[in-house]
């Protein structure tokens, strides 16, 4: 529910002729970064978000920590958009590898949208760790 929260604001905020573009890390910085496998790989991640009516393109973010490479590569941009998970005193700027300056000098406006519902990935995993075995029905 976050995430899908998280997505309808970048829609709102792009509008109807903005792009929605979701940068997703590899797998190995995932594991690097959590210290555990992803639960979907990059590939399964991309296609879930490309089928969300609320994202135009998926792009991967291949400079790790410094995000500001992935953005350059990319092209002009005009917002970021996180969730407010990431808003202060967690440090986002340095998750991403750039200053308040360098979005400044790229005019690029960091935005922390709502996605308190409580539901994460984690939460997720946690809820199927200690869902109890289906059984099948009987007949079949």
């Amino acid at each position: 529910m976050g995430h899908v929260q998280l997505l309808a604001g970048c829609r709102k905020i792009a509008g109807s002729d903005g792009k929605v573009v979701v940068a997703i890390n590899p797998d190995d910085f995932v594991l690097k970064f959590k210290g555990v496998q992803p639960t979907m790989s990059v590939a399964e991640r991309k296609a879930v978000l490309l089928s969300c009516k609320f994202v135009d393109e998926v792009i991967i973010n291949n400079g790790w920590q410094d995000s500001t490479k992935t953005i350059e590569a990319y092209g002009p941009i005009d917002f970021v958009a996180i969730g407010d998970d990431w808003a202060p005193p967690k440090d986002y700027y340095a998750q991403m590898g750039f200053t308040k300056q360098w979005l400044e000098d790229n005019d690029i406006t960091l935005i922390y949208i709502d996605r308190n519902t409580g539901m994460s990935s984690t939460t997720i995993r946690q809820r199927l760790k200690h869902r109890p075995e289906m059984q099948p029905l009987k007949g079949v």
